[in-house]
């Protein structure tokens, strides 16, 4: 509606400006159609005669006068006016609502949908969680909130790719192995003190059975071994105070140095062969489970992108060499340091450490630069807020790179806080001390967590009530939502029993029969989902989409208490009927996008 308004604007201002020798292009992309606020001041309104009053050299009010002197005619316009300092007000006629049913049953799955993003490859990376545990809570937003902008992109013409970058290097996958082999040599039977920055999950431990399963013994080293030499440790969680203080006998180390040694240690006593195995069994074991994990949760990757793959085909060196040669590089302290200061960030970054072992970032830059080098118009980055801190420096590298750091956008998710029964969720679980986004589907299912985790922005707090996730109560949005759709279903099935089955094949004198206020309320609704569709694509905002869907389940369940459907005037139940089949496509296809199913019963 929107687009066809702003058409007949577009032919108005070319049939002035062809006749005044004014740019007929002028108005595209300047003049824009917006919906009225206030009901009575029309149902649309363009900005059109402002914005090209200084082309025409004219005042606005004046130009927008001689803009409907030459606007189309339209069965959708029932009347114009000139408002304020120049707005146009279009008021539609009714037809142009009605007219939109049929419409919507004809486009079916692609009502909604457009062609915005003319086909333009974009990638969204999200989740992209350490393979050091089982996912949690907090990665379950981001995954939700990454998987619906993908298929928002999608729906308004992008060719998306979605990616999971797979962190299979560095320190904290050896801490990981490190941990695994030390559960291990406790089922051989050796005593240890484990670790305060190992990894504790009942998972590891799950992990070191099936070594000691396959193995048996083979792998094992003496505790005192292992340990001879080893810097004294920090004390874990289970041995400090309430106030945070060490307990009496616990050691007061640095744990750092403490599990670095550990390491070391497990890679010379185990050899190369030996540690890359145990190394490949957590890493392969915990990704597994992830995969698993997300296809439960609807979330599917075109790529799984190894961080290790970055190294072996020599791109971080290539990126380090680049930003060598453009001068961005330095040496201090045996370090080599990108001068990241100089494009915005705080202070300058090591790529490089003393060891000759290259840093995280120093991967991130790679992996963006190559990103780019893929063809993707632009990526997106979906992370957890607390790297909110890490946007400069990886725009920095890319500018540094001579690449364009809007081509980046990086969107930051905040974390999800469980409450049950009004408190805040304390919870141990198998994974340690948080709750598993495996344990919430369990609890309150996939459509429940999808859809809550996408109701507010994603750099807000979000507050996840696990009772009301549960509930079959209209003060539960998700169910609010599905049960608009399987209420329609129930209609359906019950003007089958009667005979009388629903097919939607109303024409227009039958939909003129739709006078009642909640009708017209409905017909008004729908027509906004295409712009809804758009605007939480192009904004990245998907609870745009979930506020619309209770809007429209609250105008269906408004409108079914009201009224009946399956009536004894035929006109009217058709009219009735092909009205409420457009409500339920468009909740089908609205549902479809978040990854909730639409339910014929409930």
């Amino acid at each position: 509606m929107k687009q066809a308004l702003l058409s007949l604007v577009e032919q108005a201002w070319a049939a002035l400006a062809s006749q005044d020798g004014f740019d007929p292009s002028a108005a595209q992309g300047r003049a824009q159609i917006d919906r009225a606020r206030d009901p009575a001041h029309g149902d649309f309104a363009t900005n059109a005669a402002l914005v090209l009053a200084k082309t025409a050299r004219s005042k606005p009010r004046d130009l927008a006068a001689r803009l409907l002197a030459h606007l189309p005619g339209s069965p959708l316009v029932a009347r114009v006016e000139i408002a304020g300092p120049g707005f146009i007000n279009f008021f539609l006629a009714e037809e142009a609502y009605l007219r939109l049913i049929p419409e919507i049953l004809a486009a079916g799955p692609a009502y909604g949908r457009c062609d915005q993003g003319a086909g333009a490859r974009v990638q969204v990376e999200f989740v992209s969680a350490n393979p050091t545990g089982p996912l949690h809570v907090g990665h379950g937003r981001g995954a939700a909130y990454g998987a619906v902008v993908a298929n928002l992109l999608e729906a308004v013409g992008y060719q998306v790719h979605r990616e999971y970058y797979v962190n299979d290097a560095g320190r904290q996958m050896d801490i990981l192995a490190t941990s695994v082999w030390l559960r291990y040599l406790e089922l051989c039977g050796e005593e240890l003190r484990f670790p305060a920055n190992g990894y504790r999950g009942d998972y590891v431990w799950d992990i070191a059975a099936a070594l000691h399963r396959e193995h048996g013994d083979a792998y094992r080293a003496e505790a005192s071994t292992v340990f001879e030499g080893v810097p004294k440790d920090a004390p874990s969680a289970d041995e400090l105070s309430e106030t945070g203080e060490p307990l009496p006998g616990a050691p007061t180390g640095d744990k750092e140095a403490h599990i670095d040694a550990l390491i070391a240690h497990a890679q010379q006593l185990l050899g190369d062969n030996r540690y890359r195995l145990v190394f490949e069994l957590g890493l392969n074991t915990i990704l597994d489970d992830i995969r698993d994990d997300l296809a439960g949760f609807g979330v599917e990757y075109q790529e799984w992108y190894s961080e290790r793959s970055l190294a072996a085909s020599g791109a971080v060196t290539k990126a380090v060499e680049r930003l060598r040669a453009a001068g961005h590089v330095y040496e201090h302290e045996g370090a080599l340091w990108f001068r990241s200061s100089d494009f915005g960030d705080e202070k300058d970054r090591v790529l490089v450490r003393e060891n000759g072992q290259g840093t995280y970032f120093a991967s991130d830059i790679a992996y963006h630069a190559d990103k780019l080098e893929r063809g993707f118009s632009r990526v997106f980055d979906i992370w957890g807020a607390d790297h909110h801190g890490y946007v400069p420096r990886v725009k920095a590298a890319l500018q540094a790179l001579g690449d364009d750091p809007a081509r980046l956008e990086v969107l930051l998710v905040q974390f999800a806080i469980l409450y049950r029964n009004g408190q805040k969720v304390q919870m141990s679980t198998r994974s340690g001390d948080f709750v598993t986004l495996r344990e919430l589907r369990k609890e309150v299912g996939k459509d429940a967590a999808r859809f809550f985790y996408i109701m507010r922005r994603c750099e807000q707090h979000l507050d996840f009530d696990l009772d009301l996730a549960k509930s079959q109560s209209n003060d539960n949005p998700v169910y609010y939502v599905q049960y608009a759709h399987a209420r329609i279903e129930s209609v359906l099935r019950q003007a089958a029993e009667k005979n009388l089955p629903i097919e939607g094949t109303a024409g227009m004198d039958q939909l003129a029969r739709l006078r009642e206020p909640h009708e017209q309320t409905l017909v008004r609704t729908l027509s906004r989902y295409p712009e809804v569709i758009l605007a939480a694509a192009l904004e990245a905002e998907p609870h745009q989409l979930t506020a619309y869907l209770r809007e429209l389940a609250t105008d269906f369940h408004a409108y079914y208490n009201a009224h009946q459907f399956i009536v004894e005037d035929q006109p009217l139940r058709e009219a009735r009927g092909a009205l409420i089949l457009a409500v339920r496509q468009v909740l089908r296809n609205g549902l479809g996008l978040i990854g909730v199913s639409a339910p014929e019963a409930m």
